[in-house]
């Protein structure tokens, strides 16, 4: 039998659905099969992080747990038989309590076990009806760069089943992937749910992403910053050449159109934003004379603005 998903999470019957999605990410992070390849208890853990989170985050499933009507497994108990038999019209007069409510209980018990296994034409004949089977949902995080430009990622999931899923271009932090028919099999026929896959995108060592543009921050040395030249930019897609204009400042910014987020169905695509931060190098005694001969020669300020109104 499942634990009881409250406390496979680690959280009170009182949880937020933030809390929920915060104390399932935490553990699927840390139990993840594919950060701890052949570990047999991190993936059984990850495996009852996954089911608890699959049950309480769907507000109805967790409704229906939190009255006994499914077990921690989502399988309906007896008392949710009970109760849709007993609330329909042909149920009257078995509403009393008194002994009778057990063996009406027994009998719906075994029509329910048979209907759940004969499936088809049995089970309707039990009273069963079809029911779509239950989303799951599941976390992945991907690299930035493939985040940015679309490809693919092959997950597995708790039960063990493997599937492909296609990132599309400029996929954003949090968004959801739905794979349909890729949840839990319908009950009696029914179709089967969604796989609902949050996306969480790994941070990138250097580039960052506002909107739909990439941001990069460029280092230039001295003697690029002032003389000007080419030099090379790393890119989604690969090292560009740039242009830095002559007598550049730290702090400038240079736009390249088109290098940010690809252009994506009705999407343009965005720009790559350059920002020149200036490196000293390994100053020599040439050049520091040369400095301090230029700065005799050109006495200036740059802080002058910051004294006003101090």
């Amino acid at each position: 039998m499942a634990q009881d998903p409250y406390q496979t999470l680690g959280i009170p019957k009182t949880a937020t659905a933030e809390q929920i999605k915060a104390a399932y990410r935490k553990l699927a992070k840390k139990h993840h099969p594919d950060l701890n390849p052949g570990n047999a208890a991190a993936e059984a853990r990850f495996k009852a992080a996954s089911s608890a989170n699959e049950l309480l985050s769907d507000p109805e499933r967790r409704a229906r747990f939190d009255r006994g009507e499914i077990d921690a497994e989502g399988q309906p108990t007896e008392r949710a038989f009970y109760r849709q038999y007993a609330e329909g019209d042909q149920a009257g007069r078995y509403r009393s309590a008194g002994a009778e409510d057990d063996a009406f209980g027994d009998i719906f018990s075994e029509l329910f076990r048979q209907a759940g296994t004969r499936g088809g034409a049995g089970a309707a004949g039990a009273g069963g009806r079809a029911f779509r089977g239950q989303d799951q949902h599941f976390s992945l995080t991907i690299p930035f760069r493939e985040a940015a430009l679309g490809g693919s990622q092959h997950i597995t999931l708790p039960e063990g089943r493997s599937l492909d899923v296609a990132i599309p271009p400029g996929l954003r932090d949090g968004q959801t992937i739905r794979l349909r028919g890729q949840g839990h099999a319908g009950f009696n026929g029914g179709p089967a749910g969604d796989a609902l896959i949050e996306v969480s995108v790994a941070p990138h060592p250097f580039f960052r992403r506002e909107g739909d543009d990439i941001h990069v921050d460029l280092p230039v040395t001295v003697a690029e910053a002032v003389l000007g030249g080419k030099v090379n930019v790393p890119t989604l897609s690969g090292p560009v050449s740039l242009t830095v204009p002559r007598h550049s400042d730290a702090g400038r910014k240079l736009r390249l159109r088109g290098r940010g987020i690809p252009a994506h169905g009705d999407r343009p695509a965005g720009d790559l934003y350059v920002t020149l931060h200036l490196v000293a190098g390994q100053p020599d005694a040439a050049l520091e004379d040369a400095l301090r001969a230029w700065a005799e020669r050109h006495p200036t300020d740059p802080r002058a603005h910051l004294q006003e109104g101090a």
